[in-house]
């Protein structure tokens, strides 16, 4: 046979064989366990929960200090220095904030524990004593994970808060854990000045910043206030032995911004946030010490940063470099023009990311491509069909060399926009949507060194003319994960030779996954062809419950017969044949209409947010009414590119927002993306109401997550809700 002919087809033939095998596989398997009745599925590599990957490290500081001592001279954080901040004037009149960023300097696991020792010590001699509690309110940065260890080091327990969250929610975290020190950045001393008077017993607070903006002098209460390299020399002078905690002892309490109420503390021990970080060490392929962790995720989401990412990275020797959404890429929002964003600069191989930047990376691509548009934009959307195809399930997609060769030609300068290296993406923390994760699987499928590989396989098979098939698989860049922080963000993870979507894997290592009935809302795990019911976690991950609130406590965590702590979820989900899960509604967000239909917002919401016209969407169901209503957050870019296409008129972003073309033109993009999404008619809401302004974090209208504050937004747009029902 001709040497060429096997180069093509050998590569083919593989990829067939290797996708017919993996659609057969089993990844979770039925497990006997205690408590309610249900049906229990566990990871199928393990018969029990993984507690500990590591042999006698029990606690997440022995692993940091094993890691420093293994990896002394390897790099372990990275941050970008700020060159200069300029303001650009749009069209609009609007000013924005640009920043010229340099690139990331580094500081090894020796610099960084010398550093946490230091900054330990230094907590001691500014006065904080044994037993209290320590709050660390910022964005997550290098001075977070610094502040974190140490207080480690000192068994001192943390405290942990979305710096986005409102003055209410600030004062009943700090008063009810009765924090003595507070850990912050510039922008949090401010706002803790402001509302100082209704803070209890906070004593002194450290800011992360060295130059120290705010007026310490303005708040209601005499607070000693130091900088954070003050806190690290006064250390270093006078070192303090380390008082190391034990397995059972908190390590942190963890606010969730919630979306109704006052934020529940969370309690987390060591050996919780061990289990669900040894597991995930069991998920993601080829971990190693050349890894580069992108760590974009805010306060709030620690749970999941630390299981998922930063415990991990520092674990096995590798390094994590600290951007934010806004300067992600070279085009994102605060980047100065013609100047390198974070994944530029950093070129990191793993990401852990929330659905919402993933979906503004996907957006961010189809825009360029339909602003290129010539035989550029044919060419895309020619190799996304093929793939697209050959990822649902068609034989003649494009596979083995034809994927390759779109790979090479096409797709590459996607991986370039996240730095061309990126092997791995951690999705978490809300539903990832069909749309977004198929555009990752298929833009992201192979790294440039993949490619490089796979090239001189197939050279090297057509020299030798050998029969040997060269080595290589479909990769699937994204790995979608289920968890809550009351089980330390553990709970479930999609494998990475798992091409499916809208499932979120299989039970990780440290849990099982029990559905319960849930008659009410029509689920039974003897339902066929798939058994359903509520979510219910157990394992060494299910944290203690939360602080100070036993009566929500007891109503959501159970210890069954046999010692395992079980944390029922409120979530709704069903189990495929290979024992994966997948999340299809929640008790919670059930709302009955007028005529006796259930509407579920959160999954209709998941569904209408790929049309390229929503940044952001609110669906409203009322039992008073035989219909849904949306409140729709138009993204501007597409809405003013459609607008300059039609040749239409405007003053400015808002006047477009209200024109009724305008209104019409994406509730049309609604419909379609429903119909796609097979919603039922009733789910597809009747009228909406185009809104121009972003909810961010800072508006309080979405938490540090991005998660919608239903409560929050039904009140801030009454009027706008009540005005779409009697219209």
């Amino acid at each position: 046979m001709s040497a060429y002919i096997v180069g093509v087809l050998a590569p083919l033939l593989l990829t067939l064989a290797l996708r017919h095998s993996k659609r057969g596989k089993t990844r979770g398997l039925p497990a006997d366990v205690g408590g309610e009745p249900g049906y229990a599925i566990r990871n199928y590599r393990f018969t029990a929960p993984v507690e500990t990957a590591w042999v006698g490290i029990t606690t997440l500081a022995e692993l940091f200090e094993q890691a420093c001592r293994n990896h002394r001279n390897k790099k372990l954080l990275g941050t970008r220095k700020l060159i200069s901040r300029d303001t650009e004037v749009n069209h609009e009149g609007k000013s924005f904030e640009k920043l010229h960023l340099g690139d990331y300097e580094w500081m090894s696991y020796g610099q960084v524990f010398q550093v946490v020792c230091n900054f330990a010590s230094g907590l001691v001699h500014v006065g904080h004593k044994t037993g209290e509690r320590v709050a660390i309110f910022a964005d997550t940065r290098e001075e977070w994970f610094i502040a974190l260890q140490a207080c480690f080091r000192r068994n001192v327990t943390v405290v942990t808060m979305y710096a986005s969250l409102g003055e209410e929610a600030i004062c009943h975290s700090l008063n009810e854990t009765e924090v003595t020190t507070v850990i912050c950045g510039n922008r949090e001393l401010k706002k803790l000045l402001d509302i100082s008077g209704q803070i209890d017993t906070v004593e002194r607070v450290i800011c992360m910043d060295d130059e120290i903006l705010s007026d310490p002098t303005k708040g209601s209460k005499s607070w000693k206030i130091y900088s954070y390299s003050e806190v690290e020399g006064i250390g270093r002078e006078s070192p303090v032995d380390a008082n190391l905690p034990l397995p059972a002892d908190v390590a942190v309490i963890m606010y969730t911004s919630g979306s109704t109420g006052l934020p529940k503390g969370v309690m987390m021990t060591h050996s919780n946030v061990l289990a669900t970080v040894s597991a995930v060490m069991t998920i993601v392929p080829g971990l190693g010490s050349k890894d580069v962790l992108f760590s974009i995720l805010t306060t709030g989401t620690y749970s999941r940063t630390c299981s998922r990412g930063i415990n991990i990275i520092a674990a096995i020797g590798g390094s994590i470099g600290y951007g934010s959404p806004l300067t992600l890429t070279d085009t994102s929002s605060k980047i100065k023009r013609g100047t390198k964003g974070d994944a530029s600069s950093l070129r990191p191989t793993l990401m852990a990311a929330v659905p919402a930047i993933l979906d503004r990376v996907r957006d961010g691509v189809w825009k360029k491509v339909d602003s290129a548009g010539g035989l550029s934009k044919r060419l895309f959307d020619l190799a996304y069909g093929r793939r697209l195809s050959a990822i649902n399930g068609s034989w003649f997609g494009a596979w083995g060399l034809e994927k390759l060769l779109w790979s090479f030609l096409v797709f590459r300068k996607v991986r370039a926009i996240l730095g061309g290296r990126i092997r791995f993406i951690l999705s978490g923390g809300a539903p990832l949507s069909a749309d977004t994760q198929r555009f990752i699987n298929i833009c992201l499928g192979y790294t440039n060194k993949e490619i490089k590989i796979l090239v001189f396989s197939l050279l090297k098979l057509v020299r030798a003319q050998s029969p040997n098939y060269p080595r290589f698989y479909s990769s699937a860049p994204i790995g979608q994960g289920y968890g809550l922080t009351e089980t330390c963000a553990g709970g479930t993870f999609s494998e990475y030779d798992d091409t499916s979507v809208g499932r979120v894997g299989a039970p990780l290592p440290c849990s099982y996954i029990k559905l319960i009935d849930w008659p009410e809302g029509g689920y039974l795990t003897s339902d066929s062809p798939m058994p359903r019911g509520e979510i219910v976690i157990g394992g060494p991950n299910v944290t203690l419950g939360y602080f100070k609130n036993d009566d929500k406590t007891k109503e959501v965590y159970k210890v069954d017969e046999r010692g395992l702590r079980w944390f029922n979820t409120g979530d709704v989900g069903r189990f495929h044949k290979d024992g994966c899960l997948e999340i299809i509604d929640r008790k919670k967000d059930i709302v009955k209409l007028q005529h006796g239909e259930y509407v579920s917002p959160g999954k209709v919401e998941a569904v209408l947010s790929v049309s390229p016209y929503v940044d952001n969407l609110m669906l409203h169901a009322n039992s008073m009414h035989s219909y849904c209503v949306a409140l729709v957050v138009a993204s501007q870019p597409a809405v003013e590119s459609w607008a300059l296409q039609k040749g239409i008129k405007f003053n400015d972003f808002t006047s477009l927002c209200q024109m009724e073309e305008t209104v019409k033109e994406v509730y049309g993009s609604l419909v379609k993306a429903a119909k796609t999404g097979k919603l039922e008619k009733f789910e597809i809401p009747a009228k909406i109401k185009l809104l121009s302004e972003a909810w961010t974090p800072e508006s309080g209208l979405v938490t540090a997550a991005l998660k919608l504050k239903r409560e929050v937004i039904r009140k801030t747009f009454s009027q706008e809700l009540a005005d779409l029902y009697t219209s």
